[in-house]
């Protein structure tokens, strides 16, 4: 399978940027509370990661006081 059907493969969404202007946070700002950097958050954010760590998804959903859910969506 090549990168492009690969990248289709899926119908994961990211919700982070709404999540963070929900709550009036910088990606740089969630950066420093989850140490992630703001290069692996970004690429998270913009759809383009090919998987988390469920201890990055667990750092999130602390700092931003919400569910796994919130944060990743099934796209239709």
């Amino acid at each position: 399978m090549s990168g492009g059907e690969d990248a289709e493969a899926h119908r994961i969404a990211c919700r982070l940027d709404v999540l963070l202007e929900e709550r009036g946070i910088t990606l740089t700002e969630l950066s420093a509370r989850v140490g992630v950097s703001v290069v692996n958050l970004s690429v998270l954010k913009n759809d383009r990661a090919r998987a988390i760590r469920f201890s990055t998804l667990t750092a999130i959903c602390e700092a931003l006081d919400c569910q796994p859910g919130d944060v990743l969506t099934l796209a239709p």
